[in-house]
């Protein structure tokens, strides 16, 4: 399912990279083209449809991210709480603790 949303994700990402590349902020881009007023899409139809697409494309990136974020199990334990780096801590072992290696030992003398 993860996979599914990312690939969805992708794809609406770069539909959004498109729309906002086809606006222009001073009245140009794609509605420049159409010069007669009686077009289907004519200059102020064509910036609502772009704002509108830009707002719900971006929205549903930001739904897709959450739910995203609720399918992702990868680097989770899910048995147990807590996360690894607390395990690591809990097991960890004190390095004062540690034993030095077998080393010769002075003979002592036996009176």
């Amino acid at each position: 399912m993860y996979s599914v949303i990312t690939v969805l994700m992708i794809i609406v990402c770069v539909f959004l990279v498109l729309v906002v590349l086809v606006q222009n902020s001073k009245g140009g881009g794609l509605a420049a083209n159409f010069s007669s007023s009686n077009q289907i899409l004519g200059v102020r139809k064509t910036a609502d449809f772009l704002e509108k697409a830009t707002w719900t494309l971006a929205s549903s990136v930001v739904v897709l991210c959450i739910i995203a974020a609720i399918y992702t199990t990868s680097g989770r334990d899910t048995e147990s709480d807590g996360s690894i780096i607390e395990k690591q801590v809990e097991n960890a072992v004190d390095p004062d603790a540690v034993g030095t290696f077998p080393a010769a030992q002075p003979e002592q003398p036996t009176e």
